[in-house]
């Protein structure tokens, strides 16, 4: 209890409740101890009641502050009682939804009845690697607390499951070993963890029934122990069972489907399982079998020789039914050396047939345990640590307990003691660690329950020594227990009935149970006839003589290893439990164990329904109670001194420097608790004991209180200075206005009469002006019309004394031209005459010269040719003169009619001017002219109105045109509308389609890399076999059935693999779904058939079409090559037949479009063009992925030699001729490939130019394609895609490289399919390959996909440990108060895994250092941009869904505070990307579900406007989320306040209106993984620009 200060008007206390078992009260007033009462109110304001005390001691339970409501944790609480247990549990389960809470080192898990998505792959993401008192409490949590621990201290665990039927302990066991096949197992699901799993529902099936309490019960303890090698994966893994309960084989089926679904994997033989269901058949067709008494007395039975169910029984397990009815109605006795069979009853025969079905109900769950435990061995080598998992039955307490319960309940007594005194040791080592003054804590043993069970003389042993008795009975075994622990020695554990001599009573540590004696000995016993066995043994099944034998062999080993040398003596059934349970707690003993205790809420199995009265009974029963009660012995309330500083420095005097906050507490303290027992210090701790933190709380509430009233009268003081100085300012600001407004209205009056003045002035101008200005514009008008009179007259006499100069001018040039004439030709004659006559003497001269014949040979050779062309010449020449002639008489004709046309005119032109009166004729020319004028004018003012009628018709048509020209296009732009709708909704289906077949190929060839890894691990471990003589594995088909072969084993073909026909298991082979991660968390039993060794794999090849291999009878890499050969058939298969399917939707679509097309209104044919070309774009990158299930080209048979030969003799095709190439000869291509790509160094290759080496590879294969060597060419390829796949494992933690071989990959591949047959077409001066390396080229895409997810990889796991400390728990904000960390009050468990002391804390340096590391090694090979894009879309959203679902797993980040710096550090993320120009891929919209959940953390919480605005602001977020974040809100000061239930009620309801399209999950999917989709580029590589340093020692190529 408190002290008494804390029992005060307004504290919380705990009354007794007959319905809720407590109920929560308000003091009304101070407790005075003198009256024994409290005055209290029930907290639903309704009922006032008086409390008696009738001591101080029984003072009802104090309740802990506010702001521990909803602790996860509940010794963190201050006051530590039932009724703070209870009230917690209730709140975390039905108002937060949480069914997980620790109890200190007890995980309490309530069990929901509804299906909670908690158990995914990201919740175990989540939790993995975190430390336990970070994250939220789970199952998985303690799994990996466990898996750590053994990890780091190299020490076996064990997992203690317990609780009541129905709780869900088989389910929570389920999921630990989930989580650990997932953390300790491979990335892929392996034949090991498939098994480990597996035995769960094959226990389930055979060993679970229905109960009162429960539909599915385990009637069974069951203890795995999963084994763990160096490297922390599971290697095997072992069972032990206890106490299976067979009474209720007699009346309920086994579910035998579900055992059919998983025995494959525990490795039993078809043959087997049918002969298992026949034992299961048969057991119950025995339970049928009627049995008739008969006889005077009915002292005897039997059975009818045609009953159905016997013979049934009998055909099944293979014996005699007349032997089985008669020794089911007959005993056989040996009295005085003479054997007699006697009849027995009816129900002493019922009690025969009953018996035997549950012995041989429970050697078939007894050879099922051993066959599983073969199959879960390890065959690779010895564990180095396990972690085991104990579901075991909580207690149990019936209307009629029996032998069972006995049992059940014993060995929870012993659970409770070892949970109790390692509680207590886990206690005193806190206290050791921290160097207390500590003294004993008693806690409740309860050896004496034990010592009364299994001590001497006690239940048990008198058990034991009365079935050994040959008359013994459960009445004479009673008398015995009544006379040795009631008798004059009573124990003090063991009470005798009232009302019963048939029963006793035990005080267990749980509950006061009462069992009756019936029965008990003969369940002790499990008597069987011995007749009936050797029937048994005799049966034509082989697996009821191995289960009889097997009986036979245990109890005699286990008798000589108990009593060597003894008569033999069948061992009881409670001495088998007692030996393995005292077996199983020497292994907890050897071991750390973690616990989790389940909790039955309710007994009507309804969702989220708590029922105090049985959580209560479960919480005492399980222990919980118990470790509360030792916490609260100690010191419960256990914090650090920093964060004890940061909570409670209001408390302290003075100034104190947070750096010596211990020395500050250790000042503080002794005055604000004077009773020094109350707290002691730790080295770096301060304790408390039970109460003193609510002492504090209400120290520091009261110093609040009373700050907050000296600010308040400051407060108020300020508020009436302001009062008085905004009153006094008020009114001489009235004054000044009201002064203000009589001197204005004084100025307007004055203003008015000078305004009137200056109107007058101005109005009088204006009038004068006017006048004036007209006078003078009539004068004006008058002198322009005169000035304009006269300049028109002086205009017409210049008129005509210029058109006389004018006549004159051309009369004087005519003259002028006439003469110049005719001295022109006057000259020329005289020139033609003067070389007439020279012209004639040079002839003579030549006709003398000629008559002279020799000189004419010898000088003029030729010259008749010379003569031709001169005499040509002349006829040209005359022809020439002739016309020059006749022009010039033409031109001398023209110039004489011209000269006489100017002298006629001349001379009518000065007769003219001699008159002064026009002539008549003149006179009438002119009237002749204005008639005609005025005729031509009437009639052109009738042709203009026929005009304008004619325009008014033409805008009349015209606006009809255009009326009917906008219609036109309306309709035509609606067609275009609807038709431009379908087509791109048909490209989005198209694209949809293609992006999902993109991102299945891409998980191929991850999955398929993985199973390269386990091929080679697989060789490496089989090679160490064949050297290890006398040592050979296994056959383990399960592990290997689908891993595929080596490429180094696998010779390719270029010819495309045959159909092939239905697989005859189509569900077995591995989906090609890619968009999550393969792991084992997800349940792939019933995908799986059961794989039998008998089942040879030729007949499978030979129907799968698959060319037979290499044989290699029983070897695991036979199974390994011919499985894998068969699955990538059908998987081939399986994406051909979606191909054609896609085609032919291509094909309807296309139809569909031609119809729209051809309905009436015109549809643009250049839009249908476009679209036409968009599909042809689609269909053609549909063909370059219709081979994405080939992961290998898996044909084991070479070319035929026929063909290889006519291949190999045909003339290759010469292309145009080629230049600038690289010529690598045959001897150096191993050479080559190992300098630039094999043995290439990291120092070297980062200095090279990016993509070299693909530029040289390229120029080298240019060469061999174009010396016609098709077979060298495609060889070379393949070894350069081989070689490159080296280096990428080689180099696979490092970045530079990846990226160095990732941009080499894409560049050869871009430039062989640029320089490929189908696609050198498409653009002009390219010339294509002759070679078809359309195999290659996939290849190289393959390569590239793998180089990219490899990039990612090694960034992503760089990421892993540092995204969640650098972006939730980094404090880029300093002086943000309330973010020092988690709240204080939430304290650390001690058996957590502690932070790295000295090391490097993540931060956004760190984050973004890693991401710039990425950046800058893609950069410096110049990968493309869109592709970096890609690779930062798919980390971001790594990023954002690690933080986001550690968020909602963590109540300590989800505050105002914290949400703050989790907002500055992802905008230091965006800023990053911004910068760098990554945002525009999606990386920065990635992150917008935790921006919208930091604005949800800052945002208000109170009204209904702030539930409707928070739904508004977070889209991004489902339901399940946003309710998460407001339940785990937690304030981390006074000043902020929790999520009222009211207001999170009003947030659902508003989001039940939402249309919610994201599926209703609560965590992100981290494995999530994006197609990448790589830019096609059109490189152009020469020789001359490819620079080849000498360091590559490649100078053995030849530039040709």
């Amino acid at each position: 209890m408190g002290p008494l200060e804390l029992y005060c008007k307004g504290a919380t206390v705990w009354v007794p409740d007959e319905d809720a078992v407590w109920a929560s009260a308000q003091l009304l007033q101070d407790f005075n101890p003198e009256e024994r009462f409290l005055h209290l109110q029930l907290n639903n304001g309704t009922v006032e009641m008086d409390f008696p005390v009738p001591s101080l001691s029984e003072l009802p339970p104090l309740g802990n502050p506010d702001i521990m409501e909803g602790e996860n944790d509940l010794t963190a609480l201050s006051f530590l009682h039932e009724a703070a247990v209870l009230h917690t549990l209730r709140v975390r389960f039905q108002d937060y939804n949480s069914i997980y809470t620790y109890c200190g080192i007890v995980l309490v898990a309530i069990n929901p009845y509804e299906q909670l998505p908690l158990y995914g792959e990201e919740v175990m993401d989540a939790y993995n690697g975190q430390d336990m008192a970070d994250m939220e409490p789970h199952i998985f949590s303690v799994a990996e607390e466990a898996y750590r621990t053994m990890t780091r201290e190299e020490k076996n665990q064990s997992i203690i499951i317990s609780g009541e039927s129905g709780s869900g302990k088989t389910v929570s066991a389920k999921f630990t070993m989930r989580y650990f096949a997932v953390v300790g197992g491979a990335v892929q699901q392996t034949s090991v963890e498939e098994r480990v799993l597996a035995s769960n529902p094959i226990m389930e099936a055979i060993g679970n029934a229905k109960t009162i309490r429960n539909d599915n019960s385990s009637r069974f303890g069951k203890y795995i122990e999963i084994g763990f090698g160096k490297k922390g994966d599971i290697i095997g893994a072992n069972m032990r069972t206890y106490l299976l309960e067979k009474s209720r084989v007699v009346f309920q089926p086994i579910n035998k489907l579900l055992i059919e679904c998983v025995l494959g994997v525990a490795g039993v033989k078809a043959e087997q399982q049918m002969e298992l269901f026949r034992i299961l058949a048969a057991i119950l067709h025995l339970g049928n079998v009627s049995i008739r008494s008969s006889g005077r007395n009915s002292d005897r039975s039997y059975i009818d020789a045609d009953d159905s169910s016997l013979s049934i029984f009998s055909a099944l397990l293979g014996v005699e039914g007349s032997q089985v009815a008669h020794w089911l109605c007959n005993r056989r006795l040996t009295v005085g050396g003479e054997t007699l069979v006697k009849p027995v009853t009816g129900q002493q025969a019922l009690e025969a047939r009953d018996a035997l079905s549950k012995h041989i109900y429970g050697q078939t769950f007894t050879w099922t345990v051993h066959r599983l435990n073969s199959s879960l061995r390890s065959h690779r080598a010895q564990p180095k640590s396990f972690i085991g998992v104990l579901d075991i039955y909580g207690f149990e307490t019936f209307a009629k307990n029996s032998f069972e319960q006995f049992c059940i309940n014993y060995a929870n007594e012993k659970l409770q003691q070892q949970f109790n005194r390692h509680v207590f040791q886990l206690e005193q080592e806190e206290y050791t660690r921290e160097e207390l003054d500590w003294n004993r804590i008693d806690f409740s043993d309860n050896q004496p329950c034990i010592q009364l069970i299994e001590g001497q003389l006690g239940l048990m042993d008198l058990l034991d020594e009365e079935c050994r008795m040959p008359k013994g009975s459960d009445e004479s075994w009673v008398r015995k227990l009544y006379e040795q622990h009631s008798g004059s020695r009573p124990h003090p554990h063991f009470q005798k009935p009232r009302m019963s001599t048939s029963g006793f009573i035990v005080l267990h540590f749980a509950d006061t149970v009462q069992y009756e004696c019936q029965g008990f000995l003969d369940k002790n016993r499990d008597t069987v006839f011995e007749e009936l066995l050797n029937i048994l043994k005799a049966s034509q099944s082989e697996l009821v003589a191995e289960l009889i034998q097997l009986q036979s062999t245990a109890s005699s080993t286990a008798q000589e290893s108990i009593h060597p040398g003894r008569k033999a003596h069948k061992l009881t059934v409670g001495f088998q439990f007692r030996q393995s349970l005292q077996l199983l707690m020497d292994t907890l003993n050897s071991t750390t164990p973690h616990y989790v205790r389940c909790i039955k809420p309710n007994d009507d199995k309804e969702a989220f329904k708590f029922d105090p009265k049985r959580t209560v009974q479960q919480l005492r029963a399980c222990g919980v109670l118990e470790t509360i009660r030792i916490s609260a012995a100690g010191y419960p309330s256990r914090w650090t001194y920093e964060e004890f500083y940061s909570r409670y420095r209001v408390l302290l005097r003075g100034a104190h420097d947070p750096a010596q906050a211990r020395v500050s507490c250790g000042q503080a303290l002794p005055q604000l608790i004077p009773d020094p027992d109350q707290y002691s210090f730790g080295k770096t701790k301060v304790f408390f004991r039970a109460g003193q933190v609510a002492l504090l709380e209400r120290l520091r509430a009261e110093r609040l209180r009373g700050a907050a009233v000296s600010i308040q009268s400051w407060v108020r003081r300020w508020q009436a200075q302001r009062l008085f100085h905004r009153t006094l300012r008020a009114i001489l600001t009235v004054q000044r206005y009201s002064r203000g407004a009589l001197a204005r209205r004084y100025a307007m009056t004055l203003r008015y009469t000078k305004a009137a003045l200056t109107i007058q002035k101005t109005y009088r101008m204006v009038m004068v002006r006017q006048l004036f200005q007209m006078i003078r514009q009539a004068t004006i008008t008058i002198q322009a019309f005169t000035r304009g009179t006269l300049a028109r007259r002086r205009y017409t006499q210049l008129l005509w004394v210029r058109a006389a100069v004018l006549l004159q001018s051309r009369v004087r040039g005519w003259l002028a031209r006439r003469a110049y004439s005719r001295m022109q030709a006057a000259v020329v004659f005289m020139q033609c005459c003067a070389r007439r006559r020279a012209a004639r003497k040079q002839l003579l001269t030549l006709k003398k010269e000629a008559r002279s014949v020799q000189r004419f040979q010898e000088l003029n050779k030729g010259m008749e040719v010379k003569l031709m062309q001169l005499q040509l010449r002349l006829d040209q020449e005359v022809k020439e003169s002739t016309l020059l002639r006749e022009t010039l008489s033409a031109e001398r004709d023209a110039r004489k009619l011209e000269l006489d046309a100017l002298k006629g005119t001349l001379l009518k032109l000065q007769n003219q001017k001699h008159e002064h009166q026009p002539s008549p004729e003149i006179i009438k020319e002119a009237e002749e002219k204005r008639q005609a004028s005025e005729e031509a004018a009437r009639k052109i003012q009738i042709l203009t109105q026929e005009i304008q009628l004619l325009k008014n018709e033409r805008e009349s048509f015209m606006k009809e045109k255009e009326s009917l020209s906008a219609h036109l296009v309306t309709q035509q732009q609606t067609g275009q509308e609807s038709l431009h709708e379908a087509v791109v909704k048909a490209t989005a289906a198209v694209k949809s389609e293609l992006d999902e077949e993109r991102r299945k190929y891409q998980g191929l060839l991850r999955d398929f890399s993985r199973l390269e890894q386990r091929y080679d691990n697989l060789r490496e471990m089989s090679l160490l076999t064949e050297r290890a003589p006398g040592h050979r594995r296994s056959d383990s088909t399960q592990s290997v059935g689908y891993e595929p072969l080596s490429p180094s084993l696998t010779p390719l073909s270029s010819h495309p693999s045959t159909p092939l026909s239905t697989s005859p298991f189509p569900s077995g082979l591995p989906s090609p779904e890619p968009l999550r991660r393969p792991s084992v968390a997800s349940p792939t039993l019933e995908k799986r058939p059961p794989w039998s060794t008998e089942h040879s794999m030729d007949g499978l090849m030979e129907s799968m079409d698959v060319a037979p291999a290499v044989k290699m009878k029983e070897d695991d890499l036979a199974h390994a090559y011919d499985a894998v050969r068969v699955a990538n058939k059908f998987l081939e298969h399986q994406l051909r037949s979606q191909h054609v399917q896609w085609q032919g939707e291509m094909e309807a679509l296309r139809s569909q479009l031609r119809k729209v097309l051809s309905s009436p209104g015109t549809i643009p044919q250049n839009l249908l063009e476009a679209r036409e070309q968009e599909c042809v774009r689609l269909r053609r990158e549909l063909r370059e992925l219709k081979n994405t299930s080939t992961l290998r080209r898996l044909l084991t048979q070479v070319l035929p030699a026929s063909s290889m030969a006519q291949e190999s003799g045909t003339e290759p095709l010469k292309s145009a001729t080629l230049t600038s190439l690289l010529e690598c000869r045959k001897k150096d291509e191993g050479k080559l490939l190992k300098n630039i790509i094999t043995d290439l160094r990291g120092d070297l290759a980062l200095t090279l130019d990016p993509g070299l080496c693909a530029s040289v590879v390229f120029l080298c294969l240019r060469h061999m394609d174009h010396s016609g060597d098709p077979t060298r060419t495609r060889s070379f390829c393949m070894a350069c895609v081989a070689a490159l796949k080296a280096a990428l494992k080689k180099h696979s933690n490092d970045l530079d490289m990846t990226s160095l071989w990732l941009k080499n990959g894409c560049l050869l591949h871009d430039l062989l399919v640029q320089h490929s047959s189908e696609h050198a077409n498409d653009s002009e001066g390219t010339v294509s390959f002759v070679v078809d390396l359309s195999d290659q080229i996939r290849a190289l895409s393959d390569f590239c996909i793998h180089a990219y997810q490899q990039l990612v990889s090694i960034t992503e796991a760089r990421l892993q440990n540092v995204v969640v400390p650098a972006l939730l728990e980094s404090e880029s904000i300093s002086s943000l108060p309330g973010s020092a960390g988690k709240l204080p009050l939430s304290r650390k468990r001690t058996s957590s895994d502690p932070r790295v002391v000295g090391g490097e804390v993540p931060n956004m340096s760190s984050l973004l250092r890693e991401l710039g590391a990425l950046h800058s090694a893609m950069c410096r090979q110049a990968l493309a941009p869109e592709l970096m894009e890609q690779a930062f879309h798919q980390l971001t959203h790594l990023m954002c869904s690690s933080a986001f679902n550690s968020l909602l797993l963590r109540k300590d980040m989800c505050s105002w505070s914290r949400g703050m710096q989790i907002r500055y550090n992802v905008s230091l993320l965006e800023e990053w990307l911004r910068s760098r120009g990554l945002s525009a891929g999606g990386a920065v919209a990635t992150l917008e579900p935790l921006i919208q959940a930091v604005q949800l953390l800052q945002m208000g919480k109170k009204s209904e406007g702030d539930a409707q605005a928070l739904v508004h602001t977070c889209t991004a977020l489902t339901s399940q989320q946003i309710v998460k974040i407001l339940t785990l809100y937690t304030p981390h000061s006074d000043l902020d306040e929790r999520v009222t239930l009211n207001f999170v009620r009003s947030v659902q309801g508003i989001l039940k209106s939402r249309s919610d399209s994201q599926a209703p999950q609560l965590l992100m999917d981290v494995r999530q993984v994006f197609p990448v989709t790589f830019p096609s580029l059109c490189p152009e590589v020469h020789v001359d620009q490819v620079q080849i340093p000498d360091n590559l020692k490649i100078s053995f190529l030849r530039r040709t």
